[in-house]
């Protein structure tokens, strides 16, 4: 689906080098693209450049099919770039995973459906049908996929083929209780975006708030990811924390909890819809 506004956003890292920031605008300037948005940043330790910039389409010399062939031909490969191409034009796909619980999902379709979030979600998959109402209240097909120790693989793969089927762009697991498999994630590299209710690395496990109210905190938090193999270890997108004290109960936990993690969820989405994060082995740049 189209939207008002044409442009076109390349991400980009490579080796640290001279002329990177010439080269590119010079390729946008002399094709008669409009620059609305440029950000760079060098990792000194890594010796890494990260860029991301936005120009208009609007009179630009090159066809939208052919901007990532020409780029990589006249500067991507010349400095070893590895680089993303996206059009603001064009809706991205997500998919939502979930559970049991309701409130990121909630807070999720409430933002799509008063348009912020400019997606489309083509499908909802549980492995309960709790939520299957909210699918059908919001008008999004929902998918059952019940998950055993038995199953797990098959009904994986069926979802696996569900998602590539649809053209699905990222997935958001909305408080889903189940691990991925190796097998899924490494289909979907940095596309499955997670939100983890605890201020990662800390208090991992099924019963953060409890493990946290036991040691006597005096913060909580939320993580929001994406999924690798390694459990909970995969690049941050974004964080926060509230403060508690000696007189929060689980429950205020609990309750203050779930408000951190539909901010931090929706941050994250947010920024992978705008095309602001570049993963980088087990890290993220995050462009403002």
């Amino acid at each position: 689906m189209k939207l008002s506004k044409s442009t076109a956003i390349l991400l980009i890292h490579c080796p640290d080098q001279k002329g990177l920031v010439a080269s590119v605008t010079d390729f946008l300037h002399s094709n008669n693209g409009n620059i609305i948005s440029l950000e760079q940043h060098v990792d000194r330790a890594e010796e890494r450049f990260f860029m991301r910039v936005e120009w208009e389409l609007t009179d630009f010399a090159i066809p939208e099919e052919k901007i990532d062939d020409f780029f990589g031909t006249l500067i991507g490969q010349k400095f070893r770039m590895e680089w993303q191409l996206h059009f603001t034009d064009r809706k991205p796909k997500m998919a939502i995973f979930v559970s049991k619980a309701s409130h990121c999902l909630y807070d999720i379709l409430q933002r799509y459906m008063s348009g912020e979030f400019k997606v489309d979600i083509t499908a909802i998959i549980g492995n309960h049908d709790n939520l299957q109402y909210l699918a059908e209240r919001f008008d999004i097909p929902f998918h059952l996929y019940p998950i055993t120790k038995e199953n797990k693989a098959a009904q994986e793969a069926e979802e696996i083929q569900l998602l590539k089927d649809l053209g699905i762009d990222f997935v958001v697991l909305a408080r889903y209780m189940q691990i991925l498999s190796n097998d899924f994630v490494d289909h979907f590299p940095n596309q499955v975006i997670n939100i983890h209710h605890s201020f990662l690395p800390a208090f991992k496990g099924a019963r953060p708030y409890h493990s946290a109210f036991e040691r006597g905190v005096k913060i909580i938090g939320a993580t929001s990811h994406y999924v690798t193999a390694d459990l909970d270890e995969g690049p941050i997108i974004f964080q926060d924390v509230a403060k508690v004290s000696h007189k929060d109960t689980v429950l205020d936990l609990k309750r203050r909890g779930k408000d951190l993690e539909k901010l931090v969820l929706s941050q994250a989405i947010w920024r992978e819809i705008q095309h602001k994060i570049l993963p980088y082995k087990n890290k993220t740049i995050i462009f403002d």
